[in-house]
């Protein structure tokens, strides 16, 4: 357990979803990601889901395919701000990515 009980709670539910479903990870989290477009997820919710995606079989083309195939159940103005808020998760975990990879190169350096 670390300092701070909602992350330890988020990812303990993860954690216990995710042993509990018999499905592959990409199925899971294309379940997944169709329930964040439904309920108008912010990006940080979409932040995670693609960095639980990196090491699987899954693509940006995939979200795109959830997004059409969920347009007509959840609407235009759901699907929309889905993939603004999902440009926006890329956005952060871009940023992420070149943080860490500057902070290597310092310590590298030192």
């Amino acid at each position: 357990m670390s300092d701070n009980p909602l992350l330890d709670t988020v990812v303990e539910m993860h954690a216990v979803s995710v042993a509990n479903v018999d499905a592959s990870m990409e199925a899971l989290l294309l379940v997944r990601l169709a329930a964040l477009v439904a309920v108008d997820a912010p990006p940080a919710s979409y932040l995670v889901t693609f960095r639980a995606a990196e090491g699987t079989l899954l693509e940006l083309e995939d979200a795109r395919n959830v997004l059409v195939a969920v347009a007509p159940i959840v609407g235009t103005p759901k699907v929309l701000s889905a993939a603004r808020n999902m440009a926006e998760a890329l956005g952060f975990a871009l940023a992420i990515d070149e943080a860490l990879l500057e902070a290597e190169l310092e310590d590298d350096e030192a």
